[in-house]
């Protein structure tokens, strides 16, 4: 039922998206197609990331599902909702988790001439299962409105990651230093 699940999600079947908005007990299959999504780019990217590179995506993956979908639900339910708005979000954790389907296509990244297309193809892919996603849990009749609930999250995710990595680095530099004065 999951595969054929994942199948659906990534072929933008609007109705796998209510059925699984409604369906209480889908969450560990959403997160299991989160962690099969993480572990095919992770296996694409093996050569470069190794195993403990797949360990670190799969992590990351569930993480970021996590944020994402707060931040989409807290832009389109707040900020953007319309009067039909209902949704909560354990439902958006849920579509969010299945939209994720398409990223199975990055374990052909294990081809290197093919890892930046494949990488390509299978963001814009997931971006596009997002959209259908967001569109469906927070029941928008303007697929307007959700590519805009999906670009605003996105940009705050960036700007965590961005914060998130700049302080990390400025952590390690004063790290670095302080052992640097030590010796």
């Amino acid at each position: 039922m999951l595969i054929q699940r994942m199948l659906r999600a990534a072929r933008l079947d609007v109705q796998l998206y209510e059925e699984v908005e409604q369906d209480t007990s889908a969450m560990g299959q959403a997160m299991l197609a989160v962690l099969i999504s993480s572990a095919a780019a992770g296996i694409g990217m093996f050569s470069t990331l190794g195993v403990v590179g797949i360990l670190t995506s799969a992590v990351g993956a569930l993480i970021g599902w996590f944020v994402w979908a707060f931040l989409t639900y807290f832009v389109g339910t707040r900020f953007l909702a319309t009067p039909q708005t209902k949704a909560n979000f354990s439902e958006m954790l849920r579509t969010l988790g299945f939209a994720s389907s398409p990223g199975v296509i990055r374990v052909l990244g294990v081809i290197p001439p093919l890892r930046v297309l494949v990488g390509l193809a299978a963001t814009i892919w997931m971006i596009v299962s997002m959209v259908v996603a967001v569109r469906q849990t927070l029941d928008y009749t303007s697929t307007g409105r959700a590519v805009a609930v999906v670009v605003i999250g996105w940009l705050i995710m960036v700007a965590i990651i961005v914060g998130l990595a700049a302080l990390m680095g400025g952590l390690f530099f004063g790290a670095a230093q302080t052992m640097r004065g030590a010796s």
